[in-house]
């Protein structure tokens, strides 16, 4: 490829002629007459003698010595095979003579003219300046490149397919990844959506049985937007557990409360004052024993304002049986119960004090029954309230089933329950046992078996719906009982048989010293009558009873000496 070059010394023109060992481009000056043409660059045209040859400058100089000396210059070297060629005299720095000309003019004043085919070498020489657009348009037409004149190849490269496989790989896991975002969220979302219809569900059945918290009708009660209390409906009767070896009732009213869902054991201690047939004051035993299921239920109606539906009296037998049939219950027994069919001493108890003891009919009627030494009736009483919630858990739910273990009984029911019916009551409560919303409340009752208003209200009021309404103490016998045998606990046993027999008991005191007979004294003589029946009902015999000084609040003094035998607490 040829280019002129001008280097702006009085417009002489080089043409690009090859380039030398060392990369560096070689020019030469162009003659006038050959400016316009420019040849085409043939690295291997030496011969022809324009091609560059950077040795062949010696032998020049020594044939233009030869020219000004007259001696003959020994030949150098040509590389390039051009031969000698007549060439302007150079400048010689260390021997004189000539004027330094860098493009070839000879020494000699005035301007030489040019060799036709003489070549100058510019080492190190930086590129053409760009011409001006005005003054060398053509020149500079000629030496713009053009596209077709490159040749672009690519190279092959061996790890090109490593490259390709790479990103492949890097693609796959990026999408993978993707994937697996996707699918774990698709899962979340499902599970998102599942949990909430289970929460949905759980509420709507929740709303729908009045268990949700805040809705409940037992919850609005007590915010005051419920039902009212006297309003609210209740299934409620009344069982009778009699002892039929030892004697003695225990009685207990069973109730349903259908508008709050929530069922109820409560006990009613046999001190209970209530009024008998005849418009007397009368305790809860002896009503149960003298006036029968009828009678006590209408007398439980007037103290309690509750409307009793039925009464199921429960043999101690058909209570063994009933928790057989059932397949045992377990109770939390809070005593060890004796054998009652042991014959020695030192014999394993039938029952052991625990948690969730489970307790076969024998054992649950021994448990049922039993009043240790020195407790008071309510003991025994809260034991038969354990034993009936256990039974109840264990009762079938279904109306059916419930009804069917009530025949299998084969017990008399009282005319107003009839075996359908008590199986059907049985199957709410068992329902509502099983699942927690079932409890056991005592009745609170007064030394003289009167309620008080502010300590019943939480049961007659709240679980019964009822108010407490006492019979007119006037009717019944006050009897002040002093205790002057020496034994502490006797007063306590005397109260209770009294209250039993119907009698209002007054706490007399203690006097200072002891004496050895029990007195029933009666100040009035009109009292004569009921002064024979306290000390019938104590287990006196008559002669303990004189006329003599009574307590001003009383009919009837009892004072205890060193030989009362108390009777069994239960008024037996």
């Amino acid at each position: 490829m040829n280019d002129s070059y001008d280097p702006g010394y009085g417009g002489d023109q080089y043409e690009l002629v090859g380039y030398d060992e060392y990369g560096q481009p070689v020019y030469r000056q162009v003659p006038p007459q050959q400016q316009a043409p420019q040849q085409p660059y043939d690295p291997y045209a030496q011969q022809q003698g324009y091609g560059y040859d950077p040795y062949a400058t010696g032998q020049q100089a020594q044939q233009g010595q030869a020219d000004q000396t007259g001696q003959q210059a020994a030949p150098s070297y040509d590389p390039y095979g051009t031969g000698g060629q007549p060439v302007t005299p150079s400048y010689d720095p260390y021997g004189g003579g000539a004027s330094y000309d860098p493009y070839g003019r000879a020494a000699s004043s005035g301007q030489q003219p040019r060799a036709a085919e003489q070549t100058a070498y510019i080492p190190q020489q930086a590129g053409p300046p760009e011409p001006d657009e005005e003054t060398e348009g053509p020149a500079r037409a000629d030496r713009d490149y053009r596209t077709e004149q490159f040749a672009f190849v690519e190279e092959p490269d061996g790890n090109s397919e490593d490259v390709i496989d790479w990103l492949n790989f890097t693609e796959n896991r990026t999408e993978r990844r993707e994937e697996a975002k996707r699918r774990a969220h698709s899962r979340l979302v499902a599970l998102v959506v599942v949990l909430a219809l289970v929460v949905a569900g759980g509420v709507g059945y929740l709303w729908y049985a009045g268990k949700l918290p805040g809705l409940s009708t037992s919850d609005d009660k007590k915010t005051g937007t419920a039902t009212s209390v006297a309003a609210q409906k209740r299934d409620v009767i009344v069982v009778h557990l009699h002892n039929t070896k030892k004697g003695g009732t225990s009685t207990a009213l069973l109730v349903d409360n259908t508008t709050t869902k929530q069922g109820t054991t409560v006990l009613l201690p046999n001190s209970l004052s209530v009024t008998d047939d005849d418009g007397n004051s009368t305790t809860l035993a002896k009503s149960v024993d003298d006036d029968g299921s009828s009678g006590t239920r209408d007398a439980l109606d007037t103290v309690l304002g509750t409307d009793i539906e039925g009464t199921w009296r429960l043999d101690t037998p058909y209570l063994q049986n009933l928790v057989d049939l059932v397949g045992n219950i377990d109770v939390d027994t809070n005593a060890d119960v004796p054998d009652p069919a042991a014959t020695k001493k030192g014999t394993a108890p039938l029952v052991r004090k625990g948690k969730d003891q489970t307790l076969t009919g024998a054992m649950a009627v021994a448990y049922a029954t039993y009043k240790g030494s020195g407790e008071a009736q309510n003991a025994q009483l809260e034991r038969f309230g354990q034993v009936m919630q256990g039974v109840l858990r264990k009762v079938s739910s279904d109306a059916g089933a419930a009804t069917t273990t009530v025949q299998t009984l084969a017990q008399i029911l009282d005319p107003s329950l009839t075996d359908k019916d008590l199986g059907t009551f049985l199957a709410k409560l068992s329902d509502l046992a099983k699942s927690g919303d079932y409890k056991t409340a005592l009745l609170p009752v007064q030394t003289d078996g009167t309620l008080s208003a502010q300590t019943s209200a939480s049961v007659v009021k709240d679980v019964l719906g009822g108010s407490a309404k006492s019979p007119d103490q006037g009717s019944a016998v006050r009897v002040s009982v002093q205790n002057a045998s020496g034994v502490k606990g006797n007063t306590d046993k005397a109260r209770v048989v009294l209250l039993n027999g119907g009698f209002t008991f007054l706490e007399g005191g203690t006097p200072d010293t002891t004496q050895a007979a029990t007195k029933v004294v009666y100040a009035d003589a009109a009292d004569k009558d009921n002064a024979t029946e306290v000390a019938k009902t104590l287990g006196l015999s008559a002669s303990a009873v004189s006329k003599g000084d009574a307590s001003a609040s009383a009919d009837v003094t009892v004072i205890l000496g060193q030989d009362y035998k108390p009777t069994s607490a239960d008024g037996t």
